[in-house]
């Protein structure tokens, strides 16, 4: 007959293998205490990649697991900016954190590991464009390109505390020109993102000079 911590193991990497990532607040969920989870860490059954954020030793690591650490950490973030520029292939910039979009009023978390960068978007500029993608079994949150080109041309700025971490404009006018390019988005869905977000006009001149000659 198997031990309650025997089948509190089995749940938990039965969860593990099921979700790719899982939580402690996920295991507490399922019936499993902290005291299994840690004694599982210290028979190396399990992996703490972050605090309370685990997954199997021998899990395979995607090219955009901290996207996908980060979604755990953060289920009501949306990566945005230049991670999802760099995730759609847009840019040859190879973001130093997890850049993440989140409410205006949301509860900012503490997070050591991966590192993120947190930006406040407001409620409609928050919720569209948004588009879910599986990495390492786990649900991503994250801005199409065409929305993600837009959102790039509204943090240009390098003046004014909103904008201290600015990705700046030539990462903006790198990913509309390759978001064109490669036809990852139409000039009508940038146009219409960029009217949502009230910049019409300062992207407007831009992709009217990337679109005059094709």
């Amino acid at each position: 007959m198997q031990s309650a911590s025997e089948t509190q193991q089995d749940r938990a990497l039965t969860l593990l293998k099921k979700r790719g990532m899982v939580r402690l607040s996920e295991f507490k969920e399922a019936g499993v205490t902290a005291a299994t989870v840690s004694r599982m860490k210290e028979k190396g059954l399990v992996l703490q990649l972050s605090r309370g954020l685990y997954q199997l030793p021998d899990a395979s690591f995607d090219t955009h697991h901290a996207l996908a650490e980060a979604a755990k950490l953060v289920p009501k973030g949306v990566i945005c900016l230049t991670s999802a520029l760099a995730f759609r292939g847009l840019t040859d910039t190879i973001p130093s954190r997890v850049w993440m979009a989140i409410g205006a009023k949301d509860r900012r978390p503490r997070t050591q590991t991966p590192p993120l960068q947190f930006v406040r978007f407001g409620e409609k500029v928050l919720t569209s464009g948004i588009t879910e993608q599986e990495i390492e079994g786990v649900r991503v949150r994250i801005y199409n390109p065409a929305k993600t080109v837009v959102d790039l041309f509204r943090y240009r700025r390098s003046a004014g505390k909103r904008y201290q971490k600015s990705p700046g404009l030539n990462l903006a006018l790198e990913g509309l020109r390759e978001a064109l390019r490669q036809r990852k988005a139409t000039p009508a869905e940038i146009a219409g993102y960029a009217n949502e977000a009230g910049i019409w006009k300062v992207v407007q001149p831009y992709l009217q000079a990337m679109t005059a000659n094709a």
